[in-house]
């Protein structure tokens, strides 16, 4: 069966989104046979969720399905162009489609992220209480830094995951066999390790994917047997780059520093400099990584190898001198310097069991430590220090602290790794 006309115009990823749960590639997780959300699904009890992940992975094909499935009226919106009037106004056409004709109402709003606290996110929140709306949310952005502590505890968080190469090869595949909205009319020579050159390209995005496979088959002239031949080559042109899934602004941001230090913490150079790697090309500022950097040295390193900050601050002043691209070098020489370095977090352990201690704590300084520079401080009873360098090697035994803390230890020496 050749493709109509209307179908034809549409763009192939639009054509291909899967019509229900059957179709759906991926997400095995959350909407494999048994799972929770497939089963709230096709039992049209679906509750008010929050779909969260990368883009690409299936989120507003979800949300297409249930409008497909369910029973509701479905109201698709998009945070970033409604407002309160607005969000109302869809609230309240959905009260009276549920009193006269006992319908409820599901909005999913794209973008969710992008409702402001207060009162576009307050606005829902009635509505979904009292079972007039189901919400269905679909963000980029970690919810729980986005949304409010009232709408979160009022709905279910579904975390998508990026698409394997096997489920990528699967969606090309399906097109390509696809006569009804796909390219399966289509003569298309493209081997298997083209397929899975877009899969490793995409970087888990299945949209992109699509998109590539189009590109490269529009812009291919047909041989005059009627061959498509897609090699290599024409997927590099068509896919320009792999998407750099990286937002400075976003949860991904936090993911990637923390999984940056914690590779450093773990040891492993190879895997610090990849994510370092990720930030470059991903526009974060340099600055910041340093100072992350820098900060490690001491929380993670200290006295095991008190040269770990030195090292941090030349990267530093590094940065300051030459700028990027070339600050890469020595920034990457003290990633990899950390990364080696013995580890101890000694002295954030003691800083902060100091720090705690002071907060429950407030002992007045032992007599002998106060301050005796000012006229009057014998007869106060300041007296009694001893100068440490009047005695042998520059040292004599003191208390420096108070009396009830004489027992505290907050650095511990024995701890550090030789």
């Amino acid at each position: 069966m050749a493709m109509d006309n209307n179908i034809n115009n549409k763009p192939l990823a639009e054509r291909m989104r899967p019509r229900n749960l059957n179709e759906f590639v991926g997400q095995e997780h959350i909407i494999g046979k048994g799972k929770l959300l497939r089963r709230l699904i096709e039992n049209d009890k679906l509750t008010s969720i929050i779909l969260y992940g990368p883009p690409g992975v299936g989120k507003t094909t979800l949300a297409s399905i249930v409008s497909r499935e369910t029973k509701r009226e479905f109201v698709k919106l998009n945070a970033t162009s409604i407002g309160v009037k607005e969000i109302r106004e869809y609230i309240e056409k959905a009260e009276e489609l549920r009193k006269l004709y006992n319908k409820n109402t599901v909005f999913f709003i794209d973008e969710v992220h992008s409702l402001k606290r207060g009162a576009q996110q307050d606005a829902l929140l009635s509505a979904i209480e009292k079972g007039t709306i189901t919400l269905i949310g679909a963000t980029t952005e970690n919810p729980y830094f986005e949304l409010s502590g009232a709408l979160l505890s009022r709905t279910k968080i579904f975390e998508l995951q990026q698409l394997n190469e096997i489920s990528i090869n699967m969606l090309l595949k399906n097109i390509l066999s696809d006569k009804e909205r796909g390219y399966g009319n289509l003569k298309i020579n493209i081997s298997e390790v083209e397929l899975t050159y877009i899969a490793e390209l995409c970087g888990g995005d299945g949209r992109s994917a699509i998109n590539a496979l189009e590109i490269a088959v529009l812009s291919t002239p047909r041989a005059e047997n009627g061959i498509i031949k897609i090699d290599k080559n024409t997927i590099e042109e068509s896919m320009q780059k792999s998407i750099i899934n990286y937002d400075a602004a976003g949860d991904n941001h936090y993911d990637i520093i923390s999984a940056f230090i914690k590779s450093i913490r773990g040891s492993d150079p190879d895997a610090a400099l990849y994510w370092f790697g990720r930030m470059v090309v991903g526009g974060e500022d340099p600055k910041f990584i340093v100072r992350r950097l820098i900060v490690h040295a001491s929380e993670d390193i200290g006295m095991a190898d008190p040269n770990a900050m030195l090292i941090a601050h030349a990267a530093w002043n590094a940065l300051q001198c030459v700028g990027m691209p070339e600050a890469r070098i020595p920034i990457a020489q003290a990633i990899i310097y950390l990364s080696k370095a013995s580890k101890s977090n000694s002295v954030v352990v003691a800083v902060d069991r100091a720090i705690e201690d002071a907060r429950k704590k407030q002992y007045r300084v032992p007599l002998h430590l106060r301050d005796t520079s000012y006229k009057g401080a014998k007869e106060l009873g300041h007296q009694g220090y001893k100068y440490p360098h009047d005695y042998p090697g520059h040292f004599v035994e003191q208390e420096y602290l108070p009396r009830e803390m004489k027992k505290v230890i907050y650095y511990d020496e024995n701890n550090e790794n030789s």
